[in-house]
This record gives structure tokens, sequence and C-alpha cells, in this order.
């Protein structure tokens, strides 16, 4: 089975969570997408929701799906968010960990190959649950993939010295579909550190956060409510 197919299954479970009159986040990226998409024909079925966006592209598949969007601003609260992630540490054996022997806690997520985590991060901690939805390929022991941290232009090199000291090794993020680096929504630069296998995330959390020029960082610690993967043979729940 394809990762879109097991995706989409973990997306539609997902919205199942949300009721009538709900504020719900909008994720980015392509499995939420999927659920944003699912949400969309409860809405052409007779939902009633809003739905807040994190990027420019989660708000065109919202319209796109006839749901109705508003800014965060514009709410008094959010009351679930669904979200994809690029990695997803279940202190277990990686992809084929089942809830059993996944280990205990909320897992920490990194998020940000979109470039999208600044908006994303803020939308999801003001959600009352958090929901993150993945295909099996997201699910490690660890975190060891790169830390997306999107900084202000002027304070790049600064910025990429810093994330040396603390043992990471920064590239700037090229565009793909045309010449020069990747710029967020946010109209600022997006660096990506490897930092090998991440040990303890609050800790390198906290030391980006700390650091002048970035605006966020892509590890989500201590946010996760529920992380659904989409299998084979249905949805799994971890950490819920």
């Amino acid at each position: 089975m394809d990762a879109a197919t097991l995706k989409r299954r973990a997306g539609e479970r997902a919205v199942e969570a949300v009721d009538g009159g709900d504020v719900v986040g909008l994720g980015s990226g392509s499995t939420a997408a999927a659920a944003i998409r699912a949400l969309g024909e409860r809405v052409d079925a007779g939902l009633d929701i809003q739905g807040v966006p994190t990027s420019h592209q989660s708000r065109e598949v919202a319209l796109d799906a006839g749901i109705p969007v508003v800014d965060l601003d514009q709410v008094e609260a959010v009351d679930v968010a669904i979200d994809g992630a690029d990695q997803v540490a279940t202190g277990g054996g990686g992809a084929d960990d089942t809830a059993a022997d996944a280990g205990v806690g909320v897992p920490p997520l990194i998020k940000g190959g979109g470039g999208c985590h600044a908006r994303e991060k803020l939308v999801d901690a003001a959600a009352g649950e958090l929901i993150i939805v993945v295909d099996p390929a997201k699910l490690a022991p660890t975190l060891d993939a790169a830390v997306p941290v999107e900084v202000l232009p002027a304070a790049r090199t600064l910025v990429a010295d810093r994330l040396r000291e603390l043992g990471g090794d920064p590239t700037l993020r090229e565009a793909a579909a045309k010449s020069g680096p990747v710029v967020t929504d946010n109209g600022n630069l997006v660096l990506d550190a490897e930092f090998g296998t991440v040990d303890d995330p609050a800790s390198l959390a906290a030391d980006l956060a700390g650091i002048p020029g970035v605006l966020e960082h892509g590890l989500f610690v201590e946010m996760a409510d529920r992380v659904l993967v989409g299998r084979e043979d249905g949805v799994e729940t971890l950490f819920g």
C-alpha cells in the first residue's frame, strides 16, 4: 500500500475527532492536506466548523475543500488541530512499533520540511488537542532528522555560527523551482541543522529558542496529544 493511501487513512480517522461548532487548526504538508480534504467532505455533508490554516498552502486546500477559514486572532480558542510531522520519536524500534511497545509519554516531533513550522507551532500550541497524522516511514526510535530553523535574513550568519557551537551542521535551504533560497510565508530563511541523534529534544529546543534571530525551530516537544499512524491493516493510535 502506497504512502499516500496510508496518509489518507490516518487523516480520515483524525477528522472523526472534530465536532460541530469546532475551530480546527489545519496543518500543512501532504498528510495534513489529506486530513483537510476529508474534513471538507464532512463540511459538505453539513458539519459547521471554522478552520485556522497554518500556511498559504493549507488555506488553499481548505478553501478548495469548502471549509470556512479564519485567522488565529479572529477566534477565542482552537478546539483541535490536525497536523503532520516529518519525524516522530517512538522510543521503540521505529516504523514497526506497535502502541504496546512504543513507550510512554508525549512523543517529540520534528516538523518544518515545508517551511511552515512557525505558524504550525503557533496554531498547534493554541489547540485544546493536537492530533498528529503520519505514515509509518515517519516513525523513528529517536529523532535524528535535520531540524529546520527559521531565521531572520539578516541573522543567517550569526545563527549558523551559533548552531555550529551547539554541535549542528546548518545548511541554507535552497528552492527547488527557482534560483536562491527558500523564503517562508513569513519572509524568512530556513537553515536545516543536522545534529545527529537528538537524545534530549527539550534541551536542544531551549537552546535553539535562545539564539537571537531565530523566529522558530522545528522541534515540537510536549505538544502532541495523539499520533495516528496509517497502516495497511488500519489506523494505529500511539501515545493517545
